[in-house]
């Protein structure tokens, strides 16, 4: 059971309405299911539409947040629950720790950095959570288009590819990360001792 969720999403809000829809059709989900937001802690843009829904509703929120960006006067002073850290690595460890998924909305540099780190975690097997993109508006296309030619050329397993999980809508997506099952980690031990062997 997801009892809480790492949700990356832009600082932005973006040109078009229909993002900052999904980010509140987002925390109205879960808000009704009793799913905890974990996220960067902002109070501007994809980040602060959702936590402003679930903080409406009495849901949980936790924030977290470096120091760093805490000057910048981004913080949302409406989270109870933030958590100050000095570095952004540390911030991703913290995260990582308090959740059993991770989910990104559209976003910049920042959504796809903490994005791709949790895909490498899972293709490592450091950690074994569900990961999925909520693809509005077709946000995404173009990133999962590059994640096939990396398949195609050699440079991604395809079942590593596809621990991505990929929806238009939350429904849709969160029943797909209820369902999620990781890679068996021992396929890929025995390929390693294997190849010792020779």
């Amino acid at each position: 059971m997801l009892k809480r969720i790492v949700v990356f999403c832009g600082a932005s809000i973006g040109f078009h309405s229909v993002y900052k829809e999904a980010a509140v059709s987002l925390g109205n989900y879960f808000a009704k299911h009793k799913i905890g937001l974990v996220y960067g802690g902002g109070k501007i843009g994809m980040m602060g539409a959702i936590a402003d829904t679930i903080l409406a509703k009495k849901g949980e929120v936790i924030g977290v947040i470096p120091y760093l960006l805490e000057k910048e006067e981004v913080v949302h002073k409406g989270v109870e629950e933030m958590i100050l850290c000095k570095k952004m690595s540390d911030r991703k460890v913290i995260m990582s720790k308090l959740a059993d998924g991770y989910l990104a909305l559209p976003g910049g540099f920042g959504t796809l950095d903490e994005l791709f780190e949790a895909l490498t975690l899972g293709q490592l097997h450091i950690e074994q959570k569900p990961i999925g993109i909520l693809n509005t508006n077709s946000y995404f296309d173009a990133t999962l288009v590059q994640l096939d030619k990396m398949v195609t050329e050699g440079f991604l397993k395809k079942e590593n590819r596809e621990m991505l999980l990929v929806a238009n809508s939350v429904p849709e997506l969160m029943q797909q990360m209820a369902a999620y099952k990781a890679p068996q980690k021992e396929a890929v031990i025995n390929k390693v001792v294997s190849k010792n062997d020779d």
